[in-house]
């Protein structure tokens, strides 16, 4: 018999493993597209061991997004607050992970399939970018104070957003993002 720690942490890996599957899988297909037995068979999982950590497609794909908006979250949090590192450096590695890491044809496919299903997601689709810009807010704070933080952080995710559109590689987005955060943090 498997100690319970151990059957919950293969669980925990298995899942991990399966939402990491689906965000792809979702991205390439689109979500109305993709269909259980094809997130089932793209994890290497049977649909039934795929609905018992899953009820839904849906809910599948809520955990999938929830899941990559959280890391990315957390990843641009601890960028930011490692005060140890220039300031322009931890707010171009925030952006590198809350936005670069989507940029190509790939980051466009998950983006669009995450802007044409807001619905299914719930809050998230406006608290993250919310969360997002209240860390960008304080790193900048810490140097300038809030209230001239707000215009740079503001003026910093629309030009991320932009760029998003206009760059086709995550090193071409890093290097004008870079040099818009040069232009408008001292």
């Amino acid at each position: 018999m498997v100690a319970p720690e151990t059957s919950n942490v293969g669980t925990a890996e298995r899942r991990d493993a399966v939402l990491e599957s689906a965000l792809l899988t979702f991205a390439r297909h689109g979500y109305r597209k993709t269909s259980m037995e094809e997130l089932a068979r793209t994890a290497r999982i049977s649909r039934p061991g795929l609905y018992f950590l899953f009820e839904s497609k849906e809910t599948l794909f809520r955990a999938a997004v929830t899941r990559a908006l959280e890391q990315d979250l957390g990843a641009a949090e601890a960028l930011l607050v490692a005060t140890d590192r220039p300031l322009r450096e931890r707010l171009a590695g925030a952006f590198d992970r809350w936005a670069g890491r989507y940029v190509g044809s790939w980051g466009r496919d998950v983006t669009s399939v995450i802007e044409q299903n807001p619905d299914l997601l719930g809050e998230i689709v406006e608290t993250a970018p919310a969360r997002f810009a209240e860390l960008v807010t304080d790193a900048i704070a810490g140097t300038s104070g809030r209230a001239s933080a707000i215009p740079v952080a503001q003026t910093l995710i629309s030009v991320s957003i932009g760029l998003k559109h206009q760059v086709e590689t995550r090193e071409a987005y890093l290097e004008r993002l870079t040099a818009a955060v040069a232009l408008l943090v001292e």
